[in-house]
């Protein structure tokens, strides 16, 4: 773990150098900084019109927003040139009244944000849709090209996102833009380049409620690269969807640190209340062999205000007959990451909250080639409606966890939950760890399982796990 923390540290470092060296040398008149002196949406001394100049230049212009007025705008604020851009402001917010994305950047550039709100027009809901003309309003939305190399930089400190209606931060390495999909399902190429995400102070919250998937940040990286993340001190709020969801769908691997982080009530925009009553009078079944044909099962849910909210998954017998049927609504995670292809999934959660989400608080997901490593330390989950911690892996590759002074409780599924299902091995470590009130309470505080040839060990030191352990093909090793 030693290693992992010096590479995020070290990327850290390498993304907040540009900045520094912008503050520390008198700028050369190429590279002289844009002050916003008015909170016009056009004209000069506008937002607009400073990113309009950057755009023209080949070397970083630094955009100082001075004025003490918030900026309205009525249409999508652009960046479209390839150096850095660097905004500096002071508490003002970027608002826009109609459902518009309010930060563009299309050519891939680094991204650097300090001290700035961005701010749509709220009030969305599945009642009150903000995709059906297109994929809705996203806060900050960073394209990468199709050829792009190196390492793609987005950092922001101080920033808060509310009220668009779709991610509240988007990174796009997907050349099928909103389409690309999520977790293992997901589709489309990328480019050769990585993804580094530095986020500290950042507040999301209220966003993605009028449109299907929509996350608090979202980063899709396809392609040979990586995803780095870095998160401290954020909080991720009443998300539609997930609050944090990383998408790496090709070669390359996934590292994340969450640190002092909160996901608290993401994941209702299929909303339980308004969708329940649209579920078949039977919404599940189990059947002997050659009792129920699919024929004879209900159809798919239509009529809704959003069918794409409905799960309808069916299991054959081998003669084809019906095993079982579910219908479920599909709700969200607090934070959401999935590593698919040849690469390793590396994630460390440090005094972070994750309550109330509706779904699965923390749900890490490793397939293919590649191991899962996972930290959770002196962190929390509960009143999730899923598990409050889950992770699988389902490759060739190994699952080692170690859980330090973390608590999960009344969490509708297990408090912490491992899956190796490939031909890997599992070993979880957990030393003064606490659950209680777990779904029912039948060995529901920790399950650990393997489903290969590999071997399987949890061992648990110091630790109060009232509502027990499910271990299944794997040996439990208790110090007292």
């Amino acid at each position: 773990m030693t290693m992992i923390r010096n590479r995020l540290l070290s990327s850290a470092g390498a993304c907040a150098a540009p900045i520094l060296l912008v503050l520390a040398v008198s700028p050369s008149p190429a590279s002289a900084p844009l002050l916003v002196t008015t909170g016009a949406d056009t004209g000069e001394g506008s937002f607009r019109t400073a990113l309009e100049t950057a755009s023209r230049d080949t070397q970083t212009r630094p955009i100082f927003i001075v004025t003490g007025d918030d900026i309205d705008i009525q249409t999508t604020l652009a960046y479209s040139g390839r150096a850095p851009l660097e905004i500096y402001g002071n508490g003002q917010t970027v608002h826009a009244r109609e459902n518009v994305t309010l930060l563009e950047i299309s050519e891939g550039a680094d991204l650097s944000v300090s001290k700035l709100h961005f701010k749509g027009p709220g009030g969305f809901s599945i009642e009150n849709r903000g995709d059906e003309a297109g994929s809705g309003g996203k806060g900050i939305f960073l394209d990468v090209r199709d050829d792009q190399t190196g390492v793609v930089h987005m950092t922001l400190e101080n920033v808060s996102v509310s009220g668009v209606a779709y991610h509240g931060i988007h990174i796009s390495d997907c050349d099928l833009a909103d389409a690309c999909g999520g977790g293992s399902g997901g589709g489309g190429d990328g480019a050769p380049a990585s993804i580094n995400a530095q986020l500290t102070d950042v507040r999301i919250e209220r966003v993605g409620l009028g449109a299907f998937d929509a996350d608090g940040i979202r980063v899709d990286e396809r392609g040979d690269g990586d995803i780095t993340f870095v998160s401290y001190n954020s909080v991720f709020r009443k998300v539609g969807a997930d609050g944090v969801e990383l998408d790496e769908g090709d070669a390359g691997s996934v590292y994340a640190s969450a640190v002092e982080n909160r996901f608290l009530d993401n994941g209702d925009y299929c909303d339980p209340r308004i969708l329940h009553s649209y579920l078949p009078d039977e919404p599940d079944g189990e059947f002997d062999d050659g009792e129920k044909s699919e024929a004879d099962l209900p159809a798919a849910v239509t009529g809704s205000p959003d069918d794409r909210c409905f799960e309808r998954e069916i299991s054959l017998h081998a003669s084809g007959f019906v095993e079982e049927y579910e219908f479920s609504i599909d709700l969200d995670d607090g934070i959401d990451i999935d590593e698919a292809g040849d690469g390793d999934l590396v994630v460390t959660m440090t005094d972070s909250e994750i309550t109330g989400n509706l779904d699965e608080g923390v749900d890490l997901d490793e397939e293919d080639a590649g191991n899962a490593v996972i930290s959770h330390v002196r962190s929390f989950a509960d009143h999730n409606t899923d598990d409050g911690f889950r992770t699988s892996e389902s490759g060739p590759g190994d699952l080692t966890a170690v859980v330090y002074e973390v608590g999960a409780w009344k969490n509708g599924g297990n408090g912490l939950r491992f899956d190796e299902a490939g031909q890997g091995t599992v070993t979880v470590t957990i030393h003064r760890v606490t659950t209680a009130g777990n779904d029912d309470g039948n060995d529901t505080g920790i399950r650990v399982s393997r489903e290969g040839d590999g071997k399987g060990t949890l061992t648990v030191d110091q630790s109060d796990l009232r509502d027990g352990i499910d271990a299944r093909n794997v040996e439990v090793v208790d110090v007292k």
